[in-house]
């Protein structure tokens, strides 16, 4: 069969992917896009969008309950499973065909099937409708990640989840047992917790959520310990075995072991990247030993003519991050000039307060023996943050000695994750405090917090109180 030629071929059709595809296509480039599912990718079908959708819609519970406290009393919810998961899969549906929609306006040439790289220049991909042959210029991978899961703990039993089943929501168990304090566990046992489960959490680490700074985690801590029935540290899962309709578990921790009952295992211990069979081994493309795809400042892989981008390259396994990295492989691909510095890329936890960071956190400016200054605002002190009934949150500032340049900021409370953004764009221009400080926010918002937290660093501020500095 005859290749069809085109000019760009993206495999994987994620946030990465298609921003890709759309990129390419923008800038005059004949491009096919390669999926072997619906386009979204993981972020969109089994990740952070419906992760967030139940989020939204599980809080409305906690801020029913809550509003006891304000005077306004609400009945006890009730919960219809099948409606909740029809409402979650409307979102995916609507998002995806807009996906379709821009490919289509774009001119870009979506292939539904599996792909295989017969060599550096040919594709093979198995549709539905038979093999198609594509000739291309360019290759960019998009293939993504998967939850992992230890052997240890694939015994082939659905109630051992990964978040892929636990955001199907198939049932709301009595005692849930979640495996991992990362993100991605803190939000998904969140939802299963204000949707009535006892939720139990395991993390191997000394604390939830490694990477974020001590003090920006302690209060989704602390709402995590009110959420959850136990949360124990330095605590390992020893075996998993199905007992009946339940699964029996060892955990252990501070030197003992504990045979438990529960009624569903969530695995959150993280993603890898894909091990599909692509055919690589038929290119020049390499993978180091955890599998991830080498490539180059410029996400060129050791084959020339393919770049790698997202997951499957390893680094934070963001859809943002994808979806930047798109942008630069396609300016490699295109020939223009693009910044070969490290782009500035935030992380948000979506927990119940949410926390989020950009740039150096003050354990990464410290580990790196830079000289930093932090300034903190308290939200307890922001009139907004009290009308929302959410004074536990906090903004830092971590600042350069000397050139007194912003190199990272952190938050956590109410609506953290919609707030990060001010502080990529004051990381990202190398503000200054002093620039951060003299810009008008308004009031009463959360958004001063980060003008205050600045205005704190000189002892102005006007709702917190810091002798002023006198250098």
């Amino acid at each position: 069969m005859e290749p069809v030629k085109t000019e760009v071929v993206v495999v994987g059709g994620g946030p990465g992917g298609y921003a890709a595809a759309f990129y390419a296509a923008d800038l005059g480039k004949k491009v096919s896009l390669i999926e072997m599912d619906r386009l979204g990718g993981v972020c969109l079908n089994r990740g952070c969008i419906p992760s967030k959708a139940l989020l939204h819609a599980t809080k409305m519970i906690a801020e029913a309950r809550e509003s006891a406290n304000r005077g306004i009393q609400f009945g006890t919810p009730t919960i219809d499973l099948d409606k909740l998961r029809t409402w979650k899969d409307s979102i995916l549906t609507k998002l995806t065909g807009g996906i379709g929609q821009l490919a289509k306006a774009r001119g870009v040439e979506v292939l539904h099937g599996k792909a295989y790289f017969e060599d550096s220049q040919t594709i093979r991909v198995e549709t539905a409708e038979g093999q198609q042959y594509l000739r291309y210029e360019h290759a960019i991978l998009a293939v993504g990640s998967i939850p992992s899961l230890p052997k240890a703990f694939d015994l082939g039993n659905p109630r051992i989840m990964t978040s892929t089943e636990a955001l199907e929501v198939p049932d709301i168990p009595g005692r849930l047992l979640v495996v991992g304090g990362g993100y991605i566990g803190m939000e998904l046992g969140t939802v299963y917790a204000l949707l009535g489960s006892e939720v139990h959490v395991v993390e191997a680490a000394d604390s939830l959520l490694a990477g974020s700074d001590p003090d920006l985690a302690r209060p989704v801590l602390a709402a995590a310990q009110k959420k959850f029935k136990s949360l124990r540290f330095k605590a390992k899962v020893v075996s998993m075995a199905t007992a009946g309709k339940q699964i029996r578990v060892v955990v252990e921790h501070e030197g003992k072991q504990h045979e438990e009952l529960y009624d569903r295992v969530l695995v959150a211990v993280g993603r890898r990247p894909i091990d599909m069979d692509l055919g690589l081994e038929n290119t020049k493309v390499q993978r180091d030993e955890r599998g991830f795809v080498k490539v180059s400042e410029r996400l060129m892989t050791d084959d020339p003519v393919i770049y790698a981008i997202g997951d499957i390259v390893g680094g934070a396994m963001l859809a943002h991050k994808a979806a930047k990295e798109a942008r630069v492989a396609v300016q490699a691909i295109v020939g223009e000039t693009a910044p070969t510095r490290e782009f500035v890329v935030p992380a948000v936890v979506f927990t119940e307060p949410e926390l989020a960071w950009c740039g150096l956190t003050e354990a990464e400016a410290k580990a790196k023996g830079l000289q930093v200054e932090i300034a903190k605002f308290p939200w307890g002190a922001s009139g907004r943050a009290l009308t929302f009934d959410r004074p536990e949150g906090l903004t830092k500032l971590v600042i350069e000695s000397g050139s007194e340049r912003i190199l990272g900021v952190g938050l956590v409370g109410h609506g953290a994750g919609e707030l990060i953004g001010e502080g990529v764009v004051a990381v990202e221009m190398g503000a200054t405090v002093t620039d951060l400080a003299e810009c008008v926010h308004p009031h009463p918002t959360l958004s001063e917090t980060l003008m205050e937290a600045a205005e704190l660093y000189f002892g102005h501020a006007t709702h917190a109180y810091q002798r002023r500095r006198t250098h």
